[in-house]
């Protein structure tokens, strides 16, 4: 009788405990940034215990590369290194021995107010072998003295062009003109950087192996991969991290709001805008499934909207720049999934904001409060909730991909302030995986 009781309990406990599966990955990424966010946006480490028992990999954000030696360096010396967060993030190993615990380099973060340094260091050390493999040996160094387990690669290069508003007229010319010539080019020695950074894969793959370290990619947002990527480099990557979002932002399209993170194609758009479409680049050219990893973001984009706006809400729509920053991100055109929350459940907002979900889950959901005398302050916000963020993960998980990206959890509600709920964007797809 004793045993079958213990049996039951044991049944119980095992069917309620949320694991991460080997074959189900879950890339939890960390930007360290987050700790200078004031009060309650503010996330110190001992947030993560939370969050690891859902993750098979922790990739924190970011490091750089120095301006003169091409080396890897810390972009926050006094967090990184003088309070010894670096350390303390991988120490974290010894109570979540199962969590691989990588280091990003790049990411968009390094020089990310400044267009031309965020690509130009990374350009140039591809082009030298010495300066590769200088920088391969101070990634070595690097990730041995911190203990990572690995390095990802957000490598920074340069960003398509975004969509430009034109008159029907201005428009056909322009779409003339892409026949005839094609696309405008960002970067003339795409095809060289190409190879070069196939070569830069390869020899870090090959100094990894005999260490024991991990290499992921992370294929940054409005990176033309088709450009960048020869599909071959799959072979020297234990994942590819396809981070399929930020397609529309307010700093790209300052005059138009649209779906920022599709899952799949929105009749009249670009036809690459989309999760499905950045996906299947890489499985359709030879990249086994297993290791392409799905991104999923858990911060808002958000547009100022107008009375030249409309009233449905229904993107796309004209508007004015970014919306006002939230009061922990404080970045315009930016909330985090907490600050989305408290604007759409808070009963003290005299002017409610109009949620449209997606339950087909192919496009995404979308709050918006439009301009009229009673109300001066219209915006439109593009987000994730829990709902969208598991059609992602179930996506993921029929096509037999190796899992999902939560980017980041620094933007998850990790406090529990919208419902008590911790992380409502990572469990939310964790469960549908």
């Amino acid at each position: 009788m004793e045993s079958l009781k213990f049996l039951a309990v044991a049944i119980f406990v095992l069917s309620n405990y949320d694991f991460v599966s080997a074959d189900n990955k879950v890339v939890c990424y960390y930007d360290s940034s987050s700790n200078t966010r004031p009060s309650q946006g503010k996330f110190d480490i001992q947030f993560l215990d939370h969050a690891l028992q859902f993750c098979s990999h922790l990739i924190y954000g970011y490091a750089g590369i120095d301006e003169k030696t091409l080396k890897l360096k810390s972009l926050n010396e006094a967090l990184d290194l003088t309070n010894h967060n670096f350390k303390k993030v991988t120490e974290l190993k010894k109570r979540f021995p199962g969590v691989k615990i990588l280091l990003s380099v790049g990411g968009g973060k390094d020089g990310q107010y400044d267009e031309d340094r965020k690509v130009e260091k990374y350009l140039k050390l591809l082009e030298s072998s010495d300066n590769r493999f200088a920088f391969i040996n101070s990634v070595d160094s690097f990730l041995k003295i911190y203990g990572f387990d690995g390095l990802d690669l957000g490598w920074q290069f340069p960003e398509t062009k975004p969509k430009v508003i034109r008159g029907k007229i201005s428009g056909w010319f322009n779409s003339l003109k892409k026949k005839v010539v094609g696309e405008d080019d960002v970067d003339e020695k795409a095809s060289e950087h190409k190879e070069e950074f196939t070569a830069l894969v390869r020899d870090l793959k090959n100094k990894f192996k005999h260490e024991g370290l991990s290499l992921t990619l992370s294929v940054l947002p409005n990176v033309n991969s088709t450009i960048y990527y020869d599909p071959t480099i799959s072979q020297y990557l234990d994942l590819i991290i396809v981070k399929a979002f930020n397609f529309y932002t307010p700093e790209r399209n300052p005059k138009e709001a649209d779906f920022p993170a599709p899952l799949f194609p929105v009749f009249d758009r670009k036809v690459e805008e989309n999760a499905d479409y950045q996906v299947r680049y890489w499985t359709e050219h030879g990249t086994p499934k297993n290791k392409v990893i799905l991104g999923i973001p858990t911060f808002a984009r958000t547009w100022k909207m107008t009375e030249d706006s409309g009233l449905t809400g229904v993107p796309p729509l004209k508007i004015e720049g970014p919306g006002t920053g939230g009061p922990y991100t404080q970045t315009p055109g930016l909330l985090s999934h907490p600050e989305v929350c408290n604007k759409l459940t808070n009963i003290e907002i005299k002017h409610k904001l109009v949620k449209t979900g997606d339950p087909t889950g192919r496009h995404g959901v979308y709050a918006y409060r439009t301009v009229d005398n009673n109300n001066p302050e219209g915006i439109w916000i593009a987000f994730e909730d829990g709902d969208s963020a598991g059609s992602k993960a179930s996506y993921a998980r029929e096509r037999g991909l190796g899992g999902i990206a939560i980017d980041d959890l620094t933007l998850d509600d990790f406090r529990g302030l919208c419902t008590g709920n911790k992380y409502p964007i990572l469990r939310a797809a964790r469960l549908k995986l």
